[in-house]
């Protein structure tokens, strides 16, 4: 086993109600808002560089390169997209003016754009909320390929460009996804805080965070699934939706989410497929390297992409870092953290858990084995709490076998390293674990 060093104390951050306070760049970054203006270009005024390092989402488009950033709504995109592209023409199409003209007429974005100094196309052209238009990436197409332009384009519902036969631009496009807030971006993050209002910005940061997941969750069941389309079944939908937050994080038994959503288990795949296109929520697939008759190697497991949305519709409040609820969100938050992890450092491993139909699990196997993780709430960790990490290294032998856990020292029992979660999120996120 590899040697490390210590991980550095992180600065408290003092909650607060108003800001921003320039002080503190989390709370400047939770609370601060863009100002975009219709298609003209955004204010050459550029962002406090202490904010702008807050989120790990980084990229660097080359000449000639278009990319599409995807994420659910309020994740910080606009704000990220207003930061990091300053001087560039910003179409914002969550104003109705600007998303009709285009609508009714793709074709006025190639005119509007021609018309502009020609210095102002020489940095990427932003389309936020593009599903709104799917219309329009005809005419992005055309002017990539044709004037060799340069466009973002920001949404949160790729489902609805495909379902609209829009045109995802066949591979111009480079694809990257914003994630609720991570540890490497909040410092000293507050674990209680995380697990109860979840990661989402602007939750996060505030202290009316249940009316507001509240309404969120709603606005997604409305906007998102039913103004959308995509079921006409409301109240089976609805049904199977508040059923994912008692189920997520475990495997899905198809037969008994369609018998509990009055629908039959083809649906409720369906249903599944929705929330994933949706950016709602992931499957996390078995580990499948050998086959065995002992292990499970069919159903996958569903999260969705936020531990604050799933307690908001279980009604969860935790008060206390102990027992079965607080166990079960910290390991939607452990996987949040691998999620964007995965994504931020562009190595794209994949996340699998291993399972014997004995019951035997190991929550987390990444990179086709090189690291596996045990997430574990309690803040003590015995002998029963090594057996399946031992028997998963005893027999796939990966470079790092992972307690995760609330302890407060770090210890190694054999194969096994229990590590506390500051310390192994700070390792993560310092690729002491997968490098490219």
């Amino acid at each position: 086993m590899p040697s490390f060093a210590p991980v550095p104390a992180a600065v408290a951050v003092e909650p607060r109600a108003v800001g921003p306070v320039r002080s503190d760049p989390v709370r400047s970054y939770i609370i601060r808002r863009g100002v975009a203006g219709g298609h003209r270009a955004l204010p050459s005024r550029r962002a406090d560089p202490r904010s702008r390092s807050q989120r790990r989402l980084t990229f660097e488009l080359p000449p000639g390169q278009s990319a599409f950033l995807w994420g659910a709504r309020k994740t910080g995109k606009s704000t990220w997209l207003r930061e990091h592209f300053a001087d560039s023409i910003y179409y914002d199409f969550l104003k109705t003016d600007v998303m009709l003209e285009l609508s009714r007429n793709p074709a006025a974005l190639r005119e509007q754009l021609l018309a502009k100094d020609p210095k102002a196309l020489r940095v990427p052209i932003v389309l936020d909320k593009v599903q709104k238009v799917p219309q329009l990436l005809d005419e992005v197409q055309g002017l990539i390929e044709n004037r060799r332009l340069r466009f973002v384009l920001c949404g949160s519902n790729p489902r609805k460009l495909k379902r609209g036969q829009g045109n995802l631009l066949g591979g111009r496009a480079w694809r990257f996804e914003m994630h609720p807030l991570v540890s490497a971006e909040i410092p000293d993050i507050d674990l209680l805080r995380a697990l109860n209002r979840g990661l989402i910005p602007a939750h996060y940061g505030q202290d009316h965070h249940r009316r507001a997941l509240r309404a969120y969750v709603e606005d997604y069941l409305k906007e998102e699934v039913f103004a959308e389309g995509l079921t006409r079944n409301v109240g089976a939908f609805a049904r199977f939706f508040d059923a994912v937050g008692f189920s997520h994080g475990e495997l899905i038994n198809y037969a008994n989410m369609a018998r509990d959503c009055g629908v039959d288990a083809k649906t409720v795949k369906e249903y599944y497929q929705i929330l994933a296109d949706t950016l709602l929520g992931s499957f996390v697939e078995p580990f499948k390297r050998r086959q065995s008759r002992q292990v499970i190697a069919k159903a996958p497991k569903f999260y969705l992409f936020d531990v604050g949305v799933a307690g908001a519709l279980t009604h969860r409040v935790i008060t206390q870092p102990k027992g079965e609820q607080f166990g079960r969100a910290f390991e939607h938050f452990i996987y949040m953290e691998l999620l964007a992890h995965r994504s931020y450092s562009e190595l794209g491993y994949p996340i699998n858990f291993w399972r014997t139909k004995s019951g035997l699990e190991v929550d987390f196997v990444l990179a086709d084995g090189e690291v596996a993780i045990e997430v574990k709430g309690a803040g003590r960790v015995d002998e029963r709490d090594l057996s399946v990490l031992r028997s998963f290294a005893d027999e796939f032998r990966p470079k790092h076998a992972l307690l995760v856990c609330a302890a407060g020292e770090e210890r190694v029992v054999g194969a096994v390293r229990v590590v506390p979660w500051r310390t192994f999120l700070a390792r993560l996120w310092a690729g002491d674990y997968l490098r490219s």
